[in-house]
């Protein structure tokens, strides 16, 4: 019998393809032109021979092609350790935030609590930093990526790690806590070697989410200018507007999506050597072992508040 051929799943699939297309070409073709020669040009073809003359100007101050490899530096740091305490600020109120929400509140509340928090997503970017900067301006504090940007960037990641966080609590089994428990651990140790351990990815994901966010952040700290505290989005932009673009800009963006890349691997890395070498056992036991072994040794009177007395 002549197998029948699934249009509708041939048609997704090809709707898939390009759309990755779409979304991932620019940047393939971005970085395949930073590694031009000496005339390379913005646009295809590439003009040979594969050279790094257009990556070493972005670390020699001395390069005839892009002058500011200082400034480009400076604002590499700048960016990095923004994007690092951006990730650990969203992760840290990212997790105790969804913890408000294990629970039912009072009246359905938890409802619009939900909707308050994603109220962030909601509103441009833009406006972000204009709300931000006219509020610190008023209580006559400067506008430095620290005193501004820091906040304005940690608002727009929380939702996206609050979601993370959601999301890994509506299938987290709260019965392995009972169990734990019942075997006499007391609620910071059960937390501790328990609920942390089964939920780390999550808490890693709202880190992820804080730092790329940060990290490519532009119209969230456009308003906040400085020479000296100035990210990498705002100097490529700097560069962008004030003088002629080259393919030195292509290196430069295709470095700055390596090091987003980076940081993924980097957690991914983390995440396969943890359930390597500390996955032996389940990480979750099925809850009704959990409880059956609490009660065996309650029965026994092996229990923390137990006794082994007969």
């Amino acid at each position: 019998m002549r197998r029948r051929i699934d249009w509708s799943k041939w048609g997704l699939g090809v709707y898939f393809v390009i759309f990755l297309v779409f979304l991932y070409a620019p940047m393939i073709l971005m970085g395949v032109l930073s590694f031009q020669g000496d005339f390379g040009q913005l646009t295809w073809p590439f003009r040979g021979p594969i050279s790094l003359h257009w990556w070493k100007s972005l670390f020699d101050q001395n390069a005839d092609v892009l002058s500011h490899a200082n400034d480009i530096r400076v604002a590499g740091e700048n960016s990095l350790y923004l994007s690092l305490a951006a990730g650990a600020l969203v992760a840290l109120l990212s997790f105790t935030l969804s913890m408000a929400f294990r629970k039912r509140w009072r009246l359905g509340s938890d409802a619009v609590g939900f909707y308050i928090v994603m109220l962030a997503l909601m509103t441009p970017g833009y406006l972000l930093a204009v709300g931000t900067q006219i509020f610190w301006a008023k209580i006559g504090e400067d506008a430095t990526i620290w005193k501004t940007a820091l906040g304005a960037n940690v608002i727009w990641g929380i939702p996206f790690g609050f979601l993370v966080m959601v999301a890994v609590w509506n299938r987290y089994d709260a019965r392995v806590e009972e169990a734990a428990r019942d075997l006499g651990a007391d609620q910071r140790r059960t937390f501790r070697e328990v609920t942390l351990p089964l939920i780390w990815t999550g808490i890693f994901g709202a880190f992820l989410f804080g730092f790329t966010l940060a990290w490519n952040d532009y119209d969230r700290t456009v308003l906040f200018q400085n020479a000296a505290t100035d990210t990498l989005p705002l100097t490529i932009g700097g560069l962008t507007f004030t003088g002629a673009i080259r393919p030195d800009l292509y290196a430069l963006g295709t470095a700055t999506t390596l090091v987003s890349l980076l940081a993924i691997g980097l957690l991914l890395a983390v995440a396969g050597i943890r359930l390597r070498f500390f996955g032996g056992k389940p990480s979750a036991p099925a809850p009704e072992e959990e409880l059956g072994e609490a009660r065996g040794l309650e029965a026994a009177g092996l229990t923390g508040g137990g006794s082994t007395e007969r």
